[in-house]
């Protein structure tokens, strides 16, 4: 009976430690997930077009990226473009943003209540 109930737990430890650990910021497209990190191609395959779109040039530290995380590197600030996009979801969800530098997602913002287009 032990090894029975053994088998389970170590199942059960095996099934969470693979399952996708999904942030609160994370946004669901779907049946697909897009993460900080992401490329805007990925966000715009899984999501469609935003609905809202903005631009702006600003400096900012450089920086690469490792398994999904920003990592600051010395060598100055560099002029990147960055872009908002909105997605209105609809008036039962809320909308959310996402921030891009140089075609990556560096943010994910939940905002209100969509609305009808």
């Amino acid at each position: 009976m032990w090894p029975m109930k053994s088998c389970h737990a170590m199942l059960c430890v095996v099934v969470l430690s693979m399952a996708q650990i999904v942030h609160a910021d994370d946004l669901r497209c779907g049946d697909r997930l897009v993460s900080e990190g992401d490329k805007a191609s990925l966000v715009r395959e899984r999501c469609g077009p935003p609905t809202e779109t903005r631009l702006e040039r600003k400096l900012v530290p450089a920086v690469i990226w490792r398994n999904g995380r920003r990592i600051q590197i010395a060598g100055g600030d560099r002029e990147v473009v960055v872009e908002f996009w909105t997605y209105n979801l609809g008036p039962n969800r809320f909308m959310r943003q996402f921030k891009l530098e140089d075609g990556v997602v560096v943010e994910i913002k939940t905002l209100g209540y969509g609305h009808r287009n």
